[in-house]
């Protein structure tokens, strides 16, 4: 069908009869009409005919509606050929340039939403969820030194949920000194509004072991809080594999475990107000705590229950912006 249509305006053009009793007027003007035609139709470089190929069926039937517009057409360098007999083409709207369906700030969101931890740094939230390898103390430290210079009047969250060192099954997974430069930073940080007192509100939210522990007791007096669920613990630290190493190495590496022992139980006896002998002695074996015996021994100051107290107060912007 669409090669019967290309040729329709050629053959259409071509005279039906060629005898030589014709006269020798009309014969030239024959003549003259198939040199123009040969010449039109050789100028267009029609397209080999594919019957489904919509753009190839679209020209055949702008061809058969209008065949002086292929014809007699003018050619425009900046118009790709053929393109020129359509209606300009309207381009469709990129990905980048459609709306996105997502919500963020109770509203429609008009670039990707940020990251979990972007969230959370908006309520002032710095959440550790996972053992204190160098990955977490390194973003941990980011976040805390971030906070305080974005705004050192207002008060740092850090909720824990970690088992410190270790991992739950006793491995070791990194060294205390992980534990030791997130302490550091929580005692570096100072609130102008408090006197330059430091102001660091923890939470505990599921396990608080070790290090961890640590975290959550040197957060500031009267603002540790701990889920009634959560757990804490404490425990010496632990010396990791030696097997390829030399006997004089197994002896430093066991020194060096001592004296991070001796260093944890000084500052949890400093947080909790304990007696440097009495957390040394419940750290001889795992001493676990649930909420209530955690304020008895000094980790923590409150329990958060269900509608009892808001950790966190509303936002300036919450009346008119709710987040939920």
């Amino acid at each position: 069908m669409a090669t019967a249509t290309f040729r329709l305006p050629t053959a259409s053009l071509l005279p039906r009869s060629h005898s030589s009793s014709a006269p020798l007027k009309q014969r030239r003007s024959s003549r003259a009409v198939c040199s123009v035609s040969r010449r039109s139709s050789a100028e267009i470089p029609f397209p080999p005919v594919n019957p489904g190929d919509p753009f190839l069926m679209k020209l055949a039937s702008a061809v058969a509606r209008n065949p002086e517009a292929v014809l007699n057409r003018t050619v425009n360098s900046d118009v790709p050929p053929y393109l020129d007999i359509y209606d300009s083409p309207k381009l469709m709207a990129t990905p980048a340039q459609v709306e996105r369906s997502g919500s963020y700030r109770n509203s429609r969101s008009r670039e990707p939403p940020p990251d979990l931890p972007s969230l959370l740094l908006e309520g002032r939230i710095v959440y550790i969820g996972m053992p204190l390898v160098s990955a977490v103390t390194e973003l941990v430290l980011a976040q805390l030194m971030y906070l305080q210079y974005m705004d050192p009047e207002q008060p740092i969250y850090l909720y824990i949920n970690s088992t410190g060192t270790i991992r739950d099954d006793g491995e070791i997974v990194a060294l205390e000194y992980e534990g030791f430069a997130i302490y550091d930073a929580m005692m570096q940080i100072k609130n102008k509004s408090y006197l330059f007192d430091m102001q660091i509100h923890t939470v505990g939210v599921g396990a608080a072991i070790g290090q961890a522990c640590l975290l959550l007791a040197a957060g500031t007096k009267g603002k540790r809080f701990m889920l009634p669920h959560a757990k804490a613990m404490i425990q010496q630290p632990r010396v990791p594999s030696t097997g390829l190493l030399p006997a004089s190495d197994v002896i430093i590496r066991a020194r060096e475990a001592l004296l991070q022992r001796d260093l944890l139980v000084e500052l949890l006896a400093k947080h909790t107000g304990n007696p440097v002998e009495v957390v040394a002695n419940k750290m001889k074996r795992s001493f676990y705590m649930d909420p209530t015996r955690a304020i008895e021994f000094g980790v923590a100051d409150k329990i958060v229950r269900r509608g009892e107290e808001t950790i966190i107060s509303p936002s300036k912007d919450s009346e008119n912006n709710p987040r939920y």
